[in-house]
């Protein structure tokens, strides 16, 4: 979210997105209520501009996809005009059938690695925003380092750690 607010890229979500990644939360913690993550769902489309696909419903029953529950996703980036499907499920969205729309799926690690290359300043100055907010508990560098790494961003992070101190 940090990175979204910098202009580096413009990122695009739906409704139907805010839906899939707000109950995925829920089913794995029970700390959370449903309420609070409504809250961040209108805070991420408050404050990130243009954000917010809609009128891509139409498009759904005419792409394809491994997983039909995914194309909503390809067809909000389609109505959205993205480049990119950034996402850890990548076998859901085989470059074939992206190609087709100009899209191209990436990894988590390899955009953001593609971001630290493109403006490492203003990612590290992300990052570092991102870290100092943390605060139930407070992170060190090194624990938010092994906290990305957890989420599968080893190379974001190998590109990172050469400005340990600056985060």
């Amino acid at each position: 979210m940090e990175l979204a607010l910098t202009d580096l890229f413009r990122a695009k979500w739906s409704s139907m997105i805010h839906d899939e990644w707000i109950n995925a939360v829920l089913a794995n913690r029970s700390d959370l209520s449903r309420a609070d993550l409504v809250r961040t769902q209108e805070l991420m489309d408050m404050n990130v501009r243009d954000c917010l696909v809609t009128n891509f419903e139409d498009l759904i029953p005419a792409v394809q996809l491994p997983d039909t529950k995914d194309r909503h996703v390809l067809a909000a980036a389609i109505r959205g005009r993205a480049d990119v499907i950034v996402t850890y499920n990548l076998k859901d969205f085989p470059d074939g059938e992206l190609n087709k729309y100009g899209i191209a799926p990436q990894h988590p690690d390899e955009f953001l690695s593609h971001l630290l290359d493109l403006a490492t300043g203003t990612v590290c100055a992300a990052a570092r925003a991102q870290r100092q907010r943390l605060k139930n508990p407070p992170k060190t560098v090194e624990q938010y380092f092994e906290t990305l790494e957890r989420q599968a961003l080893t190379g974001f992070v190998a590109g990172l750690r050469p400005f340990a101190r600056v985060l």
